[in-house]
């Protein structure tokens, strides 16, 4: 492989404005592909399989046009004090409002008046009308959101209090200032990496690129096959993490073989050839993430992921071309000024990664003891994780849905946020009999008597919870009601979806973990020629995770330092939290193993001693990885600002996951284990070295050709970026 993509390296480089021209066409008209597009409606969403997404499917067949998974808001009114919401003026005012919703939109199916439906409190000071849509909360437009928030304003001119909650408001998050701090910290990282613009400038013009040409794909086919927005989200997240750090790989490489005294041309043939290998193989390792969540069997996920994957080749594909290609055009700029102005190379001075790599070869126990003890301690509060998915009473105190939800908590209890949905395939009587018998259940506040559809062969219940949606002891009730009716008796609703969504991932947790870890494992087996070390490198990372998911527990389950993360509520942890964690994370770990061990194994094979291939893997990789989980960390970071608890979670987690990962277990318990294993760490089964195919990410065969005379007693020092 190495010597297929120096050729390829020198090819771009050569032919650099051929390939430019060709990426740069290739990102104008996926550019005109998505914008001549049609409009994407949203993706559906469902869960193939679970009883939720089972009731829903009946209702479509038996209560036709009832939009039965339509958006819903509840707009709820509270009188001032000393007066009643059953005031003739109150009652007005009410009632405008519910002749606004009904004419505001389109998509609106029904409103109820809370006068007919006896929606007012026992003291009657708070009253909520509900509004039905006939499309998800994600298809609304904007004008339908606005005529939402409009039809009220003038009952709150008439004094009274007003806030709607519901899945109709859904919109985009506000991340604020931060994420904007994150990009920029990204830029100055890699100013201070490479001491240069030009080459600062390189990982972020090409990563741009390759998330330009992914998005656009993607939207370009986003009504063909039903993307949606978080789709392309997600693909932007993943393809500048990945875009930069492959760039940073290659640009480092080859900033690495001009020191060497090789002329332009043949440095960026070797550094497509040793870092590029180990480019391909990192991203390999992302796109089995990725592609691996269609285990969960959630098409939405399952788009998610393929898309996410597709934008990671083509970061591979742009590191390999238009890198060497820019680098080509860039000269002798890519590097700093100081550097060009030396007349000789500048040797071996010590680096920092060199002074760490010499004091874990010396207390390889210490430094291993500390690290494992040190995340264990983390990871403790992960054994008491609570997975749900968040509701409107995990959004800020300021919103206003938490103030909806807050009102409709005190004025009928907290179950009304999250009302059950039972449906019923029977007749009258079974109906009957079913809601008789959820009335009797603990935790149970209210039953509504039955809807029939026109047949009379299908009924629907709402059911209304004692405790709020999110709680443990609302999913009891949903399983009570799912053990202790019949088969013809569903439950569903969004609680009762939330749940299932959760239970659909907890159980798809460790089949998605076997089958990521087990093939990046084997992967990981031909790229080291090793048994143990991918072994370790996949403990290594289980162990950051479950760190990672430890100081999430910790902070918006438990509420340490809350305040400090602008955390106002805490709750269960959402249940995407541990896959998304796995698939993202798991990508940006191998990344580094695979640039950093890469450089190790490279370093041994052409000769070094074990304890000596560890320090030249530091000495030219230490760095490099610091940056890229530098910026990976303060671009994660950023999203911590966000005025959504679920972004802010996710922000978090990744970001206090890539440390963990960067810096305690590559930085210190790779380096240690590899000292403790000596020689044996490279061990590989005769009968295995056969049967694995030989990919040569070492470069071995770099040796002869090209080579400029008189640097052979170098050749032992040269490594993967």
């Amino acid at each position: 492989m190495a010597t297929f993509l120096y050729k390829l390296g020198r090819f771009a480089f050569r032919r650099r404005r051929l390939v430019a021209l060709l990426w740069v066409g290739l990102f104008a008209l996926a550019g005109v592909a998505a914008s001549s597009a049609p409009t994407a409606a949203s993706s559906s969403f469902s869960i193939p399989g679970t009883e939720a997404q089972r009731a829903f499917d009946l209702l479509e067949e038996r209560f036709p046009g009832t939009s039965a998974d339509g958006a819903t808001a509840r707009v709820v009114f509270k009188a001032p004090d000393g007066e009643k919401m059953t005031d003739p003026a109150h009652r007005a005012e009410v009632e405008k409002a519910v002749a606004d919703l009904k004419s505001g939109s389109d998509q609106v199916a029904s409103v109820v008046d809370p006068y007919q439906a006896k929606a007012v409190s026992r003291d009657g000071t708070i009253a909520y009308t509900q509004v039905s849509y006939k499309v998800s909360g994600m298809e609304l437009t904007d004008e339908d959101r606005e005529a939402l928030t409009e039809a009220g304003e003038k009952a709150r001119d008439a004094g009274l209090t007003v806030e709607i909650g519901g899945d109709a408001l859904l919109a985009a998050p506000e991340t604020g200032a931060s994420e904007v701090i994150g990009v920029g910290v990204a830029a100055v990282v890699l100013v201070i990496t490479f001491g240069s613009l030009v080459a600062a400038g390189l990982p972020l013009l090409t990563a741009i690129i390759g998330v330009g040409i992914g998005v656009s794909t993607i939207t370009a086919l986003a009504n063909t096959l039903d993307l949606g927005s978080t789709t392309a989200t997600l693909a932007t997240m993943i393809g500048l993490a990945v875009g930069i750090d492959y760039a940073l790989f290659i640009v480092s490489r080859y900033r690495a073989e001009l020191a060497e005294g090789r002329d332009h041309e043949e440095a960026a043939g070797r550094a497509t050839g040793t870092a590029g290998s180990a480019v391909v193989f990192a991203g390999l390792t992302v796109v089995i993430a990725l592609v691996g969540l269609a285990v969960v069997n959630i098409p939405m996920l399952s788009k998610m992921g393929f898309a996410a994957a597709g934008t990671v080749a083509i970061a591979v594909l742009i590191a390999l071309t238009l890198i060497p290609a820019l680098l080509g055009f860039a000269g002798k700029r890519v590097l700093g000024r100081k550097v060009r102005k030396q007349t000789a190379p500048a040797g071996d001075k010590p680096n920092m990664g060199t002074r760490w790599a010499r004091f874990v070869l010396r207390r390889p126990v210490a430094v291993l003891l500390a690290a494992v003890v040190g995340l264990g301690a983390v990871a403790v509060p992960a054994a008491s994780l609570e997975m749900g998915l968040p509701d409107d009473g995990s959004q800020p105190t300021s919103t206003t849905q938490r103030k909806a939800y807050d009102l409709l908590s005190e004025g009928f209890g907290p179950g009304f946020n999250g009302p059950l949905l039972v449906v019923v395939d029977g007749d009258k009587a079974a109906a009957e009999g079913t809601a008789k018998d959820i009335a009797a259940l603990d935790g149970v506040a209210a039953v509504t008597p039955a809807t029939y559809n026109k047949a009379g062969d299908t009924a629907m219940i709402t059911v209304i919870p004692e405790d709020r949606p999110s709680s443990t002891e609302t999913e009891d009730l949903v399983r009570t009601i799912r053990d202790t009716t019949g088969d013809n008796v569903h439950v569903t609703g969004a609680t009762a979806m939330n749940i299932d969504f959760s239970q659909r991932m907890n159980d798809a947790l460790a089949p998605y973990l076997a089958l990521v870890v087990g093939l990046a494992f084997l992967l990981l087996m031909v790229v080291f020629r090793s048994v143990l070390v991918p072994l370790k490198a996949a403990l290594g990372f289980l162990l950051s995770v479950v760190a990672a998911l430890g100081a999430v527990v910790a902070v918006f389950q438990w509420g340490w330092l809350g305040s400090l993360f602008g955390v106002e509520q805490t709750g269960p942890i959402m249940s995407m939290m541990p896959i998304f964690m796995v698939g993202v994370v798991f990508g940006l770990a191998m990344d580094y193993e695979v640039f950093l061990v890469t450089r190790m194994r490279e370093a041994f094979v052409h000769g070094e001693r074990p304890g000596q291939a560890i320090v030249t893997g530091f000495r030219h990789g230490a760095r490099v990885v610091t940056a890229a989980a530098v910026i990976m960390i303060a671009v994660f970071a950023g999203f911590i600002g966000s005025s959504e608890q679920m972004v802010k979670m996710i922000g978090f987690g990744l970001a206090i996951a890539v440390f963990f990962d960067a810096f305690v277990v590559r930085m210190a318990i790779v380096p240690a284990v590899l000292a403790l294993l000596g020689g044996k760490a490279w061990w590989l089964p005769r009968w295995l070295d056969r049967a694995l195919p030989s990919v040569d990410v070492e470069g071995e065969k770099l040796g002869g050709p090209g080579a400029p005379a008189g640097d052979g007693g170098k050749e032992r020092e040269l490594v993967g970026t």
